[in-house]
């Protein structure tokens, strides 16, 4: 960005129907020259809600969302397609691929179930956590770089311990500049910060990227808070897993998983 330019407001500026340029605010912790997974998650489900808002409305909720990340997905221009795989009146399957300079990079399957109204026998879940305006930010880019981390207002219930940590996680910024983003697509912009929020080792010492993410949810998330009540494990063999329980203010919505590569950075810095 030239010097002088006016700082966006969002995470990602549209190009035409299915391509979208990322700005500085969605630039990675890991390297600052590919985005951070977490506001790309939110942009594949916006891109859903547009395929699905082009046909008659079928009255059916995202239940669950998988994303698979296939390789680096730079700083750049990117493209994301949305086909249904299996078409159904209670129950449907989409797939949406983003890809960038013509390779994919992440493919995402998300089922769709038929909405019921169960209140008489909904339950089962956790408490609410705590308020978020109850508690105290914490410098999040203190431990982590990148445009994506900076943007995030990060509110821990007690501070965070290695492997172990629960915050509320919002943004001021937009999604998509100039267009409104549902509260899903926004709720999931933020759920893949959990695996930062509660690093077992030093990212400076180790990694332990992501390469998946999915999300199970038993009611769709309200508010512009994204709760996450997280838990890390490292195995012996280089595998790690990042397990997290999702809020809104109203108490739970779901849960999160997230496969980890662990690795010792090596010797001349991050690869």
């Amino acid at each position: 960005m030239n010097s002088g330019s006016p700082v966006p407001d969002s995470y990602y500026e549209r190009i035409d129907e299915h391509r979208f340029k990322p700005t500085v605010h969605a630039s990675g912790a890991w390297d600052p020259s590919e985005q951070h997974f977490s506001p790309l998650g939110g942009l594949i489900v916006h891109a859903i809600e547009d395929h699905l808002a082009a046909r008659p409305d079928t009255g059916l909720v995202p239940a669950r969302i998988s994303y698979d990340i296939l390789g680096r997905p730079t700083l750049d221009e990117c493209e994301i397609q949305v086909a249904t795989l299996r078409p159904g009146r209670t129950i449907e399957l989409l797939e949406a691929v983003v890809r960038i300079a013509g390779r994919p990079v992440v493919r995402t399957r998300t089922w769709l179930l038929s909405a019921q109204d169960t209140a008489s026998v909904a339950g089962g879940t956790e408490d609410r956590l705590t308020p978020p305006d109850l508690l105290a930010p914490w410098a999040m880019s203190d431990l982590w770089p990148g445009g994506y981390i900076a943007s995030l207002d990060v509110r821990p219930l007690a501070p965070p311990r290695p492997g172990r940590a629960t915050a509320w996680i919002s943004t001021p910024l937009t999604l998509v500049a100039g267009e409104p983003s549902s509260p899903l697509a926004s709720y999931l912009a933020l759920v893949d910060t959990a695996n930062g929020i509660a690093a077992r080792q030093s990212p400076t010492a180790w990694m332990f990227p992501n390469v998946d993410l999915t999300v199970h949810l038993h009611r769709r998330p309200e508010g512009r808070w994204t709760g996450l009540d997280t838990t890390v494990a490292f195995g012996s063999t280089g595998l790690g897993l990042t397990s997290t329980v999702l809020h809104d203010v109203h108490g739970p919505v779901g849960h999160a998983q997230q496969i980890l590569t662990v690795r010792p950075v090596p010797s001349g810095g991050r690869d």
